[in-house]
């Protein structure tokens, strides 16, 4: 985390907040942090300052047009032609905090080897809301290294519930 994206950070959740989209924003911007860092080549051509910004610009428009709304497209095309590119996924994951924290919740990066449905995250947020103690709003990554099961992270507190982990448990006890 740099002091340079905890300020984008604010910027991004300041101009959201002032439009009334900042839940709207925050998740956008966690999906675009996912494509980014799925996607290597994406991730580079938006980096690459040998690029023009506004052919950049364009990219983002293309991708995002129609997808996100439009505060979500202007943030990420603006970063992108500040050449912050490579903090974007810095950036979201400030905002998705600065959303929740605003709420009086905590966000908790939930690490799973298939997408959830709507109850299975339900039930999981109300699981580590109570495991925690406070509200506790989730952000589903699908990983499929997890092999089943979750791995949990709110703040620096980590969850392993991963079949993973506990194979890794079994062969460490035999």
């Amino acid at each position: 985390m740099t002091e340079r994206s905890g300020s984008y950070a604010d910027a991004v959740a300041a101009v959201a907040r002032a439009e009334g989209t900042l839940d709207v924003v925050a998740d956008e911007l966690f999906r675009v942090a996912r494509a980014l860092e799925g996607s290597d080549e994406l991730r580079m051509t938006l980096s690459d300052r040998l690029i023009p910004a506004a052919r950049r610009q364009q990219i983002v428009e293309d991708l995002l047009g129609g997808q996100a709304a439009e505060t979500t497209t202007a943030v990420v095309s603006m970063i992108v032609a500040a050449g912050r590119a490579g903090d974007l996924v810095d950036i979201a994951r400030q905002t998705v905090e600065i959303n929740a924290r605003d709420r009086g919740r905590s966000v908790a990066q939930v690490r799973t080897a298939v997408a959830l449905t709507g109850d299975q995250a339900e039930r999981l947020a109300a699981a580590l809301s109570a495991a925690t103690g406070h509200q506790v709003d989730i952000k589903v990554i699908v990983d499929p290294a997890v092999m089943g099961g979750v791995v949990a992270t709110i703040g620096d507190e980590v969850i392993d519930g991963s079949v993973r982990h506990r194979l890794s448990q079994l062969r460490d006890t035999f």
